[in-house]
This record gives C-alpha cells, structure tokens and sequence, in this order.
C-alpha cells in the first residue's frame, strides 16, 4: 500500500513539474506584465522589456541616416505651470527622465541620457506606437490597400461585426470615436486596459480581447481614448497589406528612413504585435519619426508618408475632437489620426505614451523635442503628470524663433 502511495505522489509530482515548465513562460510574463510599473523595477523594465516579453524583431537599416549634431543648446532653468514655476533639472529627475533629445532645423541640437538609456538602447514606446500605426494606414491607403477611412472597419474585419465594432468608420477608429465602452484607467485594477494586459500575459490573443468590447455611444460623437482602437487599425494594417506590422514597417518606414537601431514590437501568442503601445525603440529613432511628421512625410527627397494624410492627421475636424473642456471629449487635449493636439497649440501636434513618453512638434519653429520617461508618479496623478509635461515640452520649443506658417491645408476624404 505504501509504495502505491509513493508512486502515486510521484507521479503527481511529475505532473505538477510539467505543468510548470510548461507553463514557466506564461507565468513570468503575468508576474512580469503585473509588476511592470512597480517603483523598483519600472526603470530597468522599459529599457529591458524585450529580454521580459515576446517580441518581434524591426531590424535597423542598411542605410542609416545620421543627423547633423551640435549640441549647442542648453536648457531654461524653469518652466511654469499654470501658477507653479518648476526647476527643470529637479523635473527632469523626478520624473525618472531616460532620454531627452531636441532637434532644431534637421540638427540635433540638445542630447541627453539618464537612468541607463544610451544612444543604443531601446526604450518602451506605450501609446507613441499609436501615431506609428496612422503613419502605416496613410501609407496603405495610397498604395491601395485601404480604399477609404470612410468604409466600415467590418469591411475588411468581418469577425468584428459580432462586437463594438460593427460598422464603426475606419475614420472613427483613427480618431477615438468608435463609440466602443472602455476604461483606460491604469491606476484601476479591474479596468479594461489592465485587463487586457493580464488577457496578454495569459497567451491570449490581442483579436480575441477586442472581439469582447461591445458599443456603448454613437460612434463618431464623442472622443474617447480606447487603446484597443489601435490594436483594431493594426488588424486593419495585417489583413489588408498581407505582411505583419513588422514587416510592413521595416519596409515603408524603418528601412527608407535610415533608422539607425534595431527596434522591437510586442506580440501575442499568435505572433500579433501589441499595435496599441507595443513599439521598443531608440531616442534618436523616435525623434527620427518626429522629424518626418515635421517634415509633412518628406524625408530628404522621399516621401515617406503621404504629405496630405500628415496635413489631415493633425487637424481636429470635428466639434468632440477639439482641445479644451468639451461635453464631447473625455480629455482637454484635441485628438487627429493617432495624434494629440494640445490646448493653444499654435500648430503643434505630439505622440503621447503612458509614464510620459513624448514626440512633440511645433513646425512653425522648426522644432522636434522627444522625451522618456520612468515616471511611475504617472500612475498617481495621470492628469497632472500629463499636463506639467505638455508645459514643459512647450517651454522648450519657444526657445525657438518662429519660422513661415505652413499654408492653410485642405482637409479632403
């Protein structure tokens, strides 16, 4: 009897032993993806976050472009926030800055590394990734893929139709209208976005999340943030291109830029990438990206992206899109094609990510400032930690002399 016993805990051992090699991989990306803005870790994971979860390889070109540099700028020593003045230097510190890099006239005239990050280390895009994907839809559109922003999502994304998603406007998408219900609240365990990163962690997939959100406004009428609008226009990108975000990246942008590094996306257990945020590249790449946008697409003879599909991007059309208090909108910032319009922009526009990772431009000076960032005093007061940046961000591009105002652009569909 007792060596029946013994064998049977054996072999419930080896059972148990199995299943948790065979598991180890999901287990460490929960305990991973649960713990990724912890105080102590936050730092080391955006810089390492390709060595903690799957990712996909965005190989540098063979080509690089290197931009002229003359680090002859130098920083203000404060910048004021509403009725708060703030020391720069103790801002940049506080909040857990990793690369800060301001380019003036294709010259980049201000570089600097913090916490780790060098010139060659990747860094956690999050929601910057989202004016990446635009860039790739304006792309698909002019190459045909996407014959307009005015046919329904479910045209080309069939099995959406059982979701929020049905018949909702691919411009609807581009511009967080889509009427979906979603809670992006970080700081809410049970919210939707933190759901969807446990949904991840699991190995489940990033379409399968989105086949579950369900609508809950007209779409088109009221602007609210739901990152799984991106993961949608990604599935859009996929489908309709025949190439993963990856490949279609490396080829439209990565490579004719002349992006110096290799980069990462996120992907799922299908080998999807992470549309939503899920982009792991350098400083100078991302200020790169910002320079092309500044640059209306045109990146030193070649057009990149599509001069009128950038000119469309930033234009807040619609009365729920604009900046400022809005019965219409959930932020006070304006919203285009995956880009942010802040309040008196006097023609900026920026990516934003969460934990503050930031492209901002100002092409009425010449200007592209990128920072990153660590800050998980985000997690505490998003709002805040918002606003004192787009300050910030804004006090460094008016360093800078004013240069001839674009002309008016003609917004057509």
């Amino acid at each position: 009897m007792l060596n029946k016993i013994v064998k049977f805990l054996g072999v419930l051992i080896l059972i148990l032993v199995v299943a948790a090699l065979f598991n180890y991989k999901k287990l460490k990306r929960l305990h991973t993806t649960i713990n990724l803005f912890e105080k102590e870790n936050i730092v080391y994971n955006f810089l390492n976050i390709e060595k903690e979860i799957p990712t996909s390889l965005l190989s540098k070109s063979q080509a690089p472009t290197l931009l002229a540099n003359n680090l002859s700028h130098t920083l203000p020593k404060t910048f004021t926030s509403g009725d708060k003045t703030y020391d720069i230097p103790e801002f940049i510190d506080r909040t857990l800055t990793t690369g800060l890099l301001v380019i003036h006239k294709d010259t980049i005239v201000f570089e600097k590394y913090y916490n780790g990050l060098t010139p060659e280390t990747t860094h956690i895009s999050w929601s910057v990734a989202k004016s990446f994907i635009s860039g790739m839809i304006g792309i698909a559109i002019e190459e045909g893929h996407i014959e307009s922003i005015q046919d329904p999502i479910t045209k080309y994304l069939p099995q959406l139709k059982e979701s929020g998603y049905n018949n909702v406007k691919i411009k609807d998408i581009l511009q967080m209208s889509s009427g979906v219900g979603f809670n992006e609240d970080y700081a809410d365990f049970n919210s939707d976005i933190n759901r969807f990163g446990r949904y991840f962690a699991l190995g489940q997939s990033f379409e399968d999340f989105a086949m579950t959100l369900k609508n809950a406004r007209p779409p088109g009428t009221y602007n609210h943030y739901v990152s799984i609008d991106t993961q949608v226009l990604g599935m859009l990108l996929k489908k309709t291109t025949g190439k993963t975000i990856t490949q279609y990246m490396k080829e439209k942008i990565w490579e004719p830029m002349g992006m110096e590094h290799d980069a990462q996306w996120i992907i799922d257990s299908d080998g999807m990438e992470m549309a939503l945020g899920g982009l792991n590249a350098t400083l100078r790449d991302y200020a790169k990206f910002g320079l092309l946008y500044l640059k209306e697409g045109d990146w030193f003879g070649q057009q990149i992206v599509p001069q009128n599909w950038i000119q469309q991007s930033v234009i807040p059309d619609g009365p729920h899109l604009q900046p400022g208090e809005s019965e219409l909108s959930n932020s006070d910032q304006g919203y285009g094609f995956q880009w942010w319009i802040p309040q008196n922009a006097d023609g900026a526009f920026f990516a934003s990510g969460i934990y503050n990772q930031h492209i901002y431009i100002q092409p009425n000076r010449d200007v592209v400032v990128v920072k990153l960032s660590a800050n998980y005093h985000f997690k505490a007061d998003t709002q805040g930690e918002k606003l004192l940046h787009i300050d910030f961000l804004k006090n460094i591009v008016q360093q800078f002399p004013k240069v001839d105002k674009l002309a008016e652009v003609q917004v057509n569909e």
